[in-house]
């Protein structure tokens, strides 16, 4: 696994982390932020796994 794949699955656990602090909380911000960075991270690591096939890993 690489620097890069950490990342993404940091960005992925952080916005399920900021997810449930927006519900505990009721801040509907938070929450659709943590959504995002979920969906980011999700995307990224998507983009990351076929430039690995690419790379033969």
């Amino acid at each position: 696994m690489d620097s890069d794949r950490v990342k993404r699955s940091a960005k992925k656990i952080g916005g399920k982390a900021k997810e449930g602090f927006g519900k505990a909380t009721g801040d509907k911000k938070t929450e659709a932020e943590g959504k995002a960075d979920q969906t980011k991270g999700k995307s990224q690591n998507t983009f990351g796994s076929a430039k690995d096939k690419l790379r033969g890993k």
